[in-house]
């Protein structure tokens, strides 16, 4: 597993090397970020639980280690987080029966034009 502090640590670093180079491209992420929080229609705690669920998706560490923290700052229990996780299971289990059936679709096609 991850040492997720050290990493947290350098990932922080390399994005403020980032900003430096594309200040543009780091306050438009920044700005993209933190609108949805403006609406004011989800609490920052139920924003996060949906963000380690992305999070997991996307297979983003990165986003892992930021919206833990997050998450647990903002009150999220264990059992919380272990059931937006399983969510992210049932999404990626879900899109993979959805894809599937897209594959058999394309092997149907495929046999067809034969």
């Amino acid at each position: 597993m991850l040492d997720w502090i050290n990493f947290k640590n350098k990932l922080s670093t390399r994005i403020g090397e980032l900003r430096k180079l594309s200040p543009e491209t780091v306050d438009a992420y920044r700005m993209a970020s933190g609108a949805g929080a403006k609406t004011g229609h989800l609490d920052a705690k139920t924003r996060q639980l949906i963000s380690l669920a992305v999070a997991v998706t996307t297979r983003c560490d990165g986003c892992i280690v930021v919206h833990a923290a997050e998450a647990l700052k903002e009150g999220a229990m264990r059992e919380e987080i272990a059931e937006a996780l399983g969510v992210a299971v049932a999404m990626n289990a879900g899109a993979a029966v959805v894809f599937s059936a897209r594959v058999l679709d394309a092997v149907d096609a495929i046999e067809g034009a034969r």
